[in-house]
């Protein structure tokens, strides 16, 4: 596996000068972004895939171990706040579980039947989305998850960087990053780390964008759970309303400080035409205000 393999070039690298070191690491990390460059067809079809199983139901799982779980975990659990996904459609699966990501827990990378028996035992079926990733490709845990969820019907998501192993062979969606092997052997928080940590953004970006959760460029779906957010979602109703500041306000206190509703009081809406309006649209606003301009009388 490339990803292990000792790379000649840097065989001196704890003898070479502090600079030196950097600008290796740095040239590194372009090639990761240069893999998930290449990668972007396949990332492409991916989210579509996603987008289509998603649209109406199912949940999102992720599912890794060590550093790969770790970034996994971390683009799951960025979600909520970011697109407002809703929390249980949302399933995070991580060998060793929660003390696994702040401590090593690298033995139980090795639990296939943990992995296994997690899938199951939330019930993981043909309405959701799964997405493996291990640098290695390889990782038994990681693996017996998109095995166990693919046998239950779910779609599966696999993003690895080694070409011709498991979750890339197994996966209805394989995503390779091929960025070779590290500066330091191994260290797949490195150049693979950076790579799916960018993969994994842009997939689940483009999917949430996908999913109407993204209005205007804005985060319409964003949570106002404290002072920054509630005084953003004040700055992008008053940007996409053109409305002051008190009057944005008060239709963000009769909205429960969602935006998106907001903006629909604003648009002349009472809170359950908007509602209606909303959920014809699929929950996208931009939909939802087209049907205000046709006043469409399936909402009247």
């Amino acid at each position: 596996m490339p990803t292990e393999h000792a790379d000649p070039r840097y065989s001196k690298i704890d003898s070479w000068e502090p600079s030196d070191i950097l600008d290796a690491m740095i040239e590194g990390q372009f090639t990761a972004v240069a893999a998930v460059r290449t990668a972007r067809p396949a990332l492409e079809r991916a989210a579509l895939a996603a987008e289509a199983r998603l649209r109406h139901r199912g949940r999102l799982v992720y599912a890794g171990a060590g550093t790969s779980g770790r970034l996994a975990v971390q683009d799951g659990a960025e979600l909520m706040p970011t697109f407002g996904w809703p929390p249980d459609r949302l399933l995070l699966l991580m060998a060793g579980g929660r003390d696994a990501l702040v401590r090593s827990a690298e033995g139980a990378e090795d639990e296939a039947d943990e992995g296994r028996d997690l899938v199951r035992r939330y019930g993981v079926n043909d309405a959701d989305v799964l997405v493996a990733v291990a640098a290695s490709g390889t990782t038994p845990f990681t693996v017996a998850c998109l095995r166990e969820a693919k046998h239950r019907g779910a779609l599966t998501i696999g993003i690895a960087n080694n070409h011709r192993t498991p979750i890339l062979s197994e996966a209805d969606h394989p995503i390779w990053l091929d960025t070779g092997s590290e500066p330091i052997a191994g260290s797949t928080r490195m150049k693979a780390g950076t790579a799916q940590r960018a993969a994994l953004t842009l997939f689940s970006s483009l999917l949430m964008i996908r999913l109407g959760r993204i209005y205007e460029g804005l985060m319409i779906y964003v949570q106002p759970l404290n002072t920054k957010l509630r005084r953003r979602t004040e700055e992008m109703v008053i940007r996409l309303t053109g409305k002051n500041r008190e009057e944005v306000r008060g239709a963000l206190a009769r909205a429960n400080g969602s935006a998106k509703l907001a903006v629909m009081l604003l648009h002349g809406c009472d809170p359950t035409k908007a509602t209606k309006l909303l959920d014809l649209a699929g929950g996208q606003l931009r939909g939802a205000l087209a049907l205000i301009g046709r006043g469409d009388s399936n909402a009247a």
